[in-house]
C-alpha cells in the first residue's frame, strides 16, 4: 500500500468514525421540541431561526424565534394573526409557513370558513418590517390556483433563479375528496403563472389508508438533486412520508422529471413509541448538515377523528444521506433522544 493510499484509508476511517460519533451524539434540543404543535416549519434568516406550526385550537398564527433549535423550545410565541369570526379565514387555520421574499415577509397558510369549515383554501399575509416579530401583517388574500377546490399546505422554494410554489389540492374531476401534489412557477409572492402540473397522486395502498392523500410538500436541494418529501394517508398512526426527486438540471414542471419512492421513507415506529410522523420541513445548518423537522404522537390509538386529537408534537432529528446521495430518514427517535 502506498503512502497516499494509506493516507486516503486513514482519512476515510476518520470520516466514518466522525460520522458515527455525530450520529451517536445527543441532540442539543429536547425531543419533542414543542408539545401540541403540528405541521412545523423552521426557517433560518440571518442569525435567527423562526418556527411556525399549527396550534391545537386551529384559530391563530403564532411565530417564535431563537438563535438555536434548542432555544425555540422555550421561545415565547407571538400571535401575529387571529381567525375571522365569519367568512373566509374563519376556521381550520392550518400549516403556516414563513418566507422572506423580495425584501418582505410572507406567511402562507390554509383556512376554511365558519359556515363551511372544509372550504379550505390558500391565503397569504405580508409584512414589510425587517423584523417579522414586529410590524403589521396585512392580508393579501387568496392565492388562486387552477381550481376553486380543497387546497392546502403551500410551500415556496427557489431553484436556479426561478421561484416555485408546491401545494396539495383536490382535483374535482376525481369524484373523491383526496389530494394530489402540484407545482407551478410564481409570478409574485402572491400569484402563480404558467402551467400548474400534478407531480404525484396517492396511487399506492400506503397512501390510501383512511384517506387518499398526498399533502404537505417540503423541498430540499442537495447533491445535484431536488427532493420533495410529502405526507400520505390519514392523520393517525398511518400517517407517513413519501419522497419525490428530480435531477437538479431537469425541467421541474415536467412530471416525467420526477421519480417516486414505492414505499414510505418515514413512518411510525412501534419500537420507539412514536406514531404518525409527517408534515415535515427541512432546515439546512450552516455546516451543510440537514435537520428533519416534523410532527408525531407518542401513542398509537386515538378515539374519534385524529384531526381533533391535539397530541401531535414538533420534533427535530438529523437527516442522513446514503452513499448514492439519497436522504435516509431512518425512524422517529424515542422521546428523550
Amino acid at each position: 500500500m502506498t503512502a497516499l493510499t494509506r493516507r486516503q484509508a486513514l482519512a476515510a476511517t476518520a470520516l466514518i468514525a466522525a460520522a458515527r460519533h455525530a450520529a451517536a451524539a445527543p441532540a442539543s434540543w429536547p425531543n419533542p421540541l414543542i408539545e401540541q404543535r403540528a405541521d412545523p416549519q423552521i426557517t433560518r434568516h440571518g442569525e435567527w431561526l423562526y418556527l411556525m406550526a399549527t396550534v391545537p385550537d386551529y384559530d391563530r398564527l403564532e411565530l417564535r424565534r431563537a438563535r438555536t433549535v434548542g432555544g425555540l423550545a422555550t421561545a415565547e410565541p407571538r400571535v401575529v394573526w387571529r381567525q375571522h369570526e365569519r367568512g373566509p379565514m374563519s376556521r381550520h387555520i392550518w400549516a403556516p409557513e414563513l418566507h422572506a421574499l423580495d425584501g418582505r415577509w410572507y406567511i402562507y397558510f390554509s383556512a376554511g370558513e365558519a359556515a363551511d369549515p372544509w372550504k379550505i383554501r390558500l391565503w397569504v399575509l405580508e409584512n414589510t418590517s425587517p423584523d417579522p416579530m414586529l410590524g403589521e401583517w396585512t392580508e393579501r388574500g387568496n392565492l388562486h390556483t387552477q381550481w376553486d377546490s380543497f387546497t392546502l399546505d403551500a410551500t415556496v422554494f427557489e431553484h436556479r433563479g426561478q421561484r416555485y410554489l408546491a401545494w396539495a389540492q383536490n382535483d374535482p374531476s376525481t369524484g373523491h375528496h383526496g389530494t394530489d401534489l402540484y407545482l407551478a412557477r410564481m409570478a409574485s409572492p402572491t400569484a402563480l403563472t404558467g402551467p400548474q402540473v400534478r407531480l404525484s397522486r396517492p396511487d399506492f395502498a400506503w397512501e390510501q389508508v383512511r384517506h387518499r392523500v398526498n399533502e404537505a410538500p417540503a423541498v430540499l436541494v442537495h447533491g445535484g438533486r431536488v427532493f420533495m418529501s410529502y405526507s400520505a394517508a390519514g392523520t393517525g398512526a398511518e400517517y407517513c412520508m413519501g419522497l419525490l426527486w428530480a435531477d437538479a438540471d431537469a425541467d421541474l414542471l415536467d412530471p416525467v422529471s420526477w421519480r417516486k419512492s414505492p414505499g414510505p421513507v418515514f413512518s411510525s415506529s412501534a419500537e420507539n413509541g412514536i406514531y404518525g410522523p409527517g408534515h415535515n420541513s427541512f432546515l439546512v445548518e450552516p455546516d451543510g448538515s440537514v435537520l428533519n423537522v416534523f410532527h408525531a404522537r407518542n401513542y398509537r390509538d386515538i378515539t374519534g377523528d385524529p384531526l381533533k386529537d391535539t397530541g401531535r408534537a414538533t420534533r427535530v432529528q438529523p437527516l442522513r444521506f446514503t452513499p448514492d446521495g439519497m436522504p435516509d430518514f431512518g425512524v422517529p427517535l424515542p422521546e428523550g433522544r
